[in-house]
């Protein structure tokens, strides 16, 4: 699988380049930034051998088979369907889309495409997420009265592109999609959106710093999502889930190969868990190349993107901010 790179993203190596040299058939073969330079120079770091006057010039590309789209959020749906549109497997970064309507929107074209498309929450694809969502629907804990996840980092360089409206920018969007996607990773049915509150930017009031949302559960359980790039509460990347046997806890869910914490405690009794083995990414590019070579590997699809989408504007709506446009 050939696969050409939108945009010179400080993601890109991490997520796509490095896993590429360790996933057999999977070559970086293009890459296209807004600025020539800024391509050429991505290039010649990370040994790409074609460089492309723009990304449209890339898409058409017939040489390439993929695309992947780590460009900034509000241009993730724009360049999805351009490369669908000609023949091309997208990896597309987190958040899928700037709203559930752009998301719906791929997610019809995806239906009635043969290409694949998949929406890169990485975290999703290495074991610790397996073994997260194997613990809580088996049934161990018992049923589930409460979960709660949080996605908190801090950025305070307010001018950064994740900040900006225009761009789809703000904490929810950001570091919050991760926590929303958890949350219904380990939740015991649809959430439902029953309160949200922001902490806004002074200069764009538009746009949050920091969410927190509480949402009801089928059966009467309930769920709060917590995110920021800037408050009080600096670092915390964790998701918990309380049911009437026991509980689990999970420190680093988004990253759990650089370290985390997997502790079960069902009826007084403790254990933790451990995880070794290889990065995120190239859990998710192995399973993206196995994806379009048919395999039923791809668990974060278009369906599955409007699904975390529609829940990220129902938090926008409940906290008093408008969509992200």
């Amino acid at each position: 699988m050939r696969i050409g790179v939108l945009g010179a993203a400080r993601i890109a190596p991490a997520a796509l380049v490095r896993p590429a040299r360790v996933v057999d058939g999977v070559e970086v073969a293009a890459v296209a930034a807004r600025d020539r330079g800024r391509a050429e120079a991505f290039a010649a770091r990370h040994g790409v051998p074609v460089v492309h006057d723009s990304y449209a010039d890339l898409v058409a590309d017939p040489s390439l088979d993929a695309v992947y789209v780590p460009l900034p959020n509000g241009l993730h749906a724009q360049w999805t369907l351009a490369a669908m549109e000609a023949g091309k497997h997208v990896l597309c970064e987190k958040p899928f889309t700037s709203n559930a309507a752009q998301a719906r929107e791929v997610a019809t074209l995806a239906d009635s495409s043969t290409v694949e498309v998949m929406e890169a929450f990485h975290y999703r694809y290495h074991p610790v997420a397996r073994r997260m969502h194997e613990i809580v629907h088996s049934g161990e804990l018992g049923p589930v009265r409460r979960v709660e996840t949080a996605m908190c980092f801090p950025l305070p360089r307010f001018s950064d592109i994740r900040y900006d409206f225009a761009l789809a920018g703000g904490a929810l969007m950001d570091a919050g999609c991760y926590a929303v996607h958890c949350l219904r990773l380990l939740a015991p049915g649809q959430p439902a959106v029953t309160a949200a509150k922001a902490v806004t930017l002074r200069r764009d009031p538009r746009v949050d710093r920091a969410m927190t949302a509480e949402l009801s559960l089928p059966g009467g359980a309930t769920a709060q999502v917590r995110t920021s790039m800037w408050s009080a509460r600096l670092l915390r990347i964790t998701a918990k889930v309380f049911g009437e046997r026991g509980t689990l806890t999970v420190v680093n869910f988004a990253a759990p190969h650089m370290w985390s914490r997997f502790t079960v405690t069902v009826e007084g009794r403790r254990r933790r868990e451990r995880f070794q083995g290889e990065a995120t990414y190239v859990h998710q590019l192995r399973a993206f190349a196995a994806a379009v070579r048919g395999e039923p590997t791809n668990l974060t699809p278009p369906a599955d993107s409007v699904a975390t989408m529609a829940l990220i504007d129902d938090i926008y709506t409940a906290a008093g901010l408008p969509l992200r446009a």
